[in-house]
């Protein structure tokens, strides 16, 4: 069946717009504008409820605090970079005079002396001697490798001179008597003061030791009596050339009744002889 529209009607329905996609589109796009405007206006004008007391949370730790500060290490002193044990120092006879870190690789090299007292530069991953590599190098010690268990080596520590008891001062003389005079106090630094108050550094040439040089530290009073200079470089001690810091050790023995001990050192471009005046222990 057809239906048949009068003129009138067809220019009715010719008024009517004619939906389109982009038209429907345009419908959904306002709807979903309305329906957040609606959830917005609802999450103002709805009140909040109550969310109870808010407490922090406790802080604290497992276990008595005895027990914390026990497993504490001030010096972190860590063998191999295992933080579960603290470090442990070798048995072996060897003796670190100095190290030299790099950070910049991540490795670095010290300077050990074996059993037999002759000094050696070695690198990271060097051996020292059988069996035993070095692993790693901080600033006051290096980590050695003894067949695969991790050990540590400190930096000789000077020895701490005893300390000077003042002599009680004298009486008075009753009655105006002669003044007696008090005995000379002994002249020249020993051995002990002057390991204590001077500081010596290894030079290293092309893997050699070439000098020690000097700086002044504890009280810095046999530094300046010995008339050393910071900066100065160690050449020769008592007419040798120097092998390592392990010669002014091996010369306590020689001067333990005291005597001179003629040195040579560079300041500079120049080479300064001094005479060292030791004091007998």
């Amino acid at each position: 069946m057809r239906l048949v529209l009068d003129a009138r009607a067809r220019s009715v329905l010719r008024r009517v717009p004619v939906t389109k996609v982009y038209s429907a589109l345009e419908l959904l796009l306002i709807a979903l504008l309305a329906v957040q405007g609606a959830r917005l206006v609802w999450t103002v004008v709805t009140p909040v409820g109550a969310i109870g007391v808010w407490r922090p949370a406790h802080s604290g730790f497992a276990g008595a605090p005895q027990a914390l500060l026990s497993s504490f290490d001030p010096f972190f002193r860590i063998s191999g970079g295992d933080a579960a044990g603290p470090a442990v120092v070798t048995s072996l006879q060897l003796t670190l005079f100095g190290t030299r870190v790099d950070e910049a690789q991540g490795g670095g090299s010290a300077i050990i002396a074996g059993p037999d007292g002759v000094q050696q530069s070695v690198g990271v991953g060097q051996e020292i001697m059988p069996g035993v590599r070095l692993k790693a190098v901080a600033f006051d010690h290096v980590t050695i490798d003894r067949n695969g268990a991790s050990e540590d080596l400190f930096l000789v520590q000077p020895e701490t001179p005893p300390v000077a008891t003042p002599a009680p001062a004298a009486p008075p003389l009753v009655g105006g008597g002669p003044v007696r005079p008090m005995p000379p106090a002994p002249s020249g630094i020993t051995f002990a003061q002057l390991r204590s108050d001077v500081g010596f550094i290894p030079r290293i040439d092309n893997g050699r030791v070439t000098g020690l040089t000097v700086r002044s530290q504890g009280s810095g009073m046999a530094f300046r009596t010995a008339g050393l200079h910071e900066g100065d470089v160690v050449t020769q001690i008592a007419g040798k050339a120097v092998g390592g810091a392990g010669d002014i050790e091996r010369l306590a023995a020689q001067f333990a009744k005291g005597g001179l001990l003629s040195i040579a050192v560079e300041r500079g471009k120049d080479t300064i002889p001094l005479s060292i005046t030791i004091a007998g222990q």
